[in-house]
C-alpha cells in the first residue's frame, strides 16, 4: 500500500531495488550537487508485472506533492502501456518508443521522458573509437534483447546526423515475438539507413549461432535482464566471441554471467569488455537533471562518476 509521504522523495522503479548501489550513492550525489535533501525509495515489480501495480505507482507519483519524480528501469514500456493515460506530457522519444525512463512534474503536470536514446549514446561514445563504423565498414552490431535499452541503442546507431559513421548491419534478437514486433514498429518510424535483421532467438537460430557468425571487430551487447534481474546469460559458455570485438553488458550488478563469459575470453580473443557502470551513471544523472530541473555539466558528471565508482 502506497502511503502519503512526509518528506520529499524520489522513486526508483525496478525489480529488486534494495540491492542497487544507487540507494547509497543517491544521497551523496544530492549533497554533491547541492540539491534539496531528498529521500530515495524503491518500488519493486517483477518483469512484465500486473498493470494495476504500474498504475498505482504512477498515480501515487502524480498525486502526492512530496513525490518529486522517479527513474524507471526494466519497466519502461510496461508503464506506458498500463498507465500512459495518467501522463500529461511525453517527450518526442517517449512518444516514438512508447516508453519512459524518467517521470517528473512541472506545474502540476506529470511528464514522461525516454532518456535512454541520450544516455546510451553517451555511454557508447565513451569507449567506441571515433568514426569506428565509417572506418570499419564490415563490422556488425548484435543487440541481444529488444526491450527499451536495445531499441534505444539501435535507434541511436541509426541517427542521420552520424552521416556515414553508421554500422553496415544491426542484428537484434529477442526471445518473444512481441518484443521484436515493437522494435520493428519503432524502427519503421525512423529513416532506413542500414541493414536491420530481427531474429526470434530459439526459433531456427540461437544467440550462440549469431554471435559466432559475426565479423571480427563487431559490437555485441547484452540488453536483456539476464545476469541482473534473473540469473544466467543469453549465450552458452561454449560460445566464442569474434576476435577484436567489443562486448558490452548493460548490467553492472548481479550474477553478470555474460560479462564473465567475455572476461574469460578477453586476452585470448583480444576483446574490449565493457560493463554497465558508465551507462548506469549517465542514466541516473540525466533523469535527476530532469526531475530536479538543473543543467548537468561535464565536471558534474566526472565528480558523480568518482563517487559512484567508489562502490564498485
Amino acid at each position: 500500500m502506497l502511503q502519503k509521504l512526509a518528506r520529499p522523495t524520489f522513486y526508483f522503479i525496478g525489480v529488486d531495488t534494495r540491492k542497487s548501489e544507487i540507494m547509497k550513492i543517491f544521497p551523496l550525489w544530492i549533497k554533491e550537487l547541492g540539491l534539496p535533501d531528498t529521500d530515495i525509495r524503491g518500488y519493486d515489480i517483477q518483469p512484465h508485472g500486473r498493470p494495476d501495480k504500474y498504475r498505482a505507482i504512477v498515480k501515487h507519483i502524480k498525486e502526492d506533492p512530496n513525490v518529486l519524480g522517479a527513474l524507471v528501469t526494466t519497466h519502461k514500456i510496461d508503464i506506458v502501456r498500463a498507465a500512459g493515460d495518467l501522463f500529461d506530457y511525453f517527450d518526442e522519444y517517449a512518444r516514438l518508443f512508447g516508453e519512459v525512463s524518467s517521470i517528473s512534474k512541472r506545474g502540476g503536470a506529470l511528464r514522461g521522458h525516454a532518456k535512454d536514446p541520450i544516455t546510451v549514446g553517451l555511454a557508447l561514445e565513451a569507449f567506441i573509437p571515433k568514426n569506428y563504423w565509417k572506418d570499419n565498414i564490415n563490422v556488425h552490431v548484435f543487440i541481444i534483447g529488444a526491450g527499451g535499452s536495445g531499441i534505444a541503442l539501435s535507434s541511436y546507431l541509426m541517427r542521420q546526423d552520424h552521416g556515414e559513421n553508421i554500422p553496415s548491419k544491426i542484428v537484434i534478437s529477442n526471445r518473444s515475438s512481441g518484443g521484436l514486433e515493437h522494435c520493428m514498429y519503432v524502427h519503421e518510424k525512423l529513416p532506413a539507413v542500414t541493414v536491420l535483421e530481427y531474429v526470434q532467438a530459439g526459433v531456427g537460430r540461437t544467440n550462440d549461432d549469431l554471435v559466432e557468425s559475426l565479423p571480427e571487430g563487431s559490437l555485441i551487447v547484452n540488453a536483456t535482464g539476464m545476469g541482473k534481474d534473473v540469473p544466467g546469460s543469453p549465450i552458452d559458455d561454449e560460445t566464442f566471441f569474434p576476435k577484436k570485438s567489443f562486448v558490452w553488458d548493460f548490467n553492472k550488478r548481479g550474477s553478470l554471467e555474460f560479462l564473465h563469459q567475455a572476461c574469460r575470453q578477453q586476452h585470448e580473443r583480444n576483446l574490449t569488455v565493457i560493463d554497465g557502470w558508465t551507462y548506469f551513471i549517465h542514466g541516473w544523472v540525466q533523469v535527476m537533471a530532469e526531475v530536479f530541473a538543473f543543467d548537468i555539466s561535464p565536471s558534474d558528471v566526472e565528480k558523480l562518476t568518482g563517487i559512484a565508482k567508489s562502490f564498485q
